[in-house]
């Protein structure tokens, strides 16, 4: 049986989302080192970015094991 059509877009999803909310939390630490304070939007990134790609990852999870047990 083929996946349905949506997960591996929404799996793409959660990997960008991911690389970008990392690279944002680089930045952030980077900035700081060097004695500075990141813009908002790099600080929310880093903030937000990792749980939203975790609770991406977890309904994949979650619909992977559904759609196994009823097959």
């Amino acid at each position: 049986m083929t996946s349905p059509g949506y997960r591996r877009p929404l799996m793409i999803i959660a990997a960008v989302i991911a690389i970008v909310s990392l690279a944002a939390v680089g930045a952030v630490m980077a900035v700081a080192y060097n004695g500075g304070v990141a813009p908002v939007w790099v600080t929310s990134t880093a903030l937000y970015g990792l749980p939203v790609a975790f609770m991406l990852a977890v309904i994949l999870v979650l619909d992977a094991v559904r759609q196994r047990r009823r097959q």
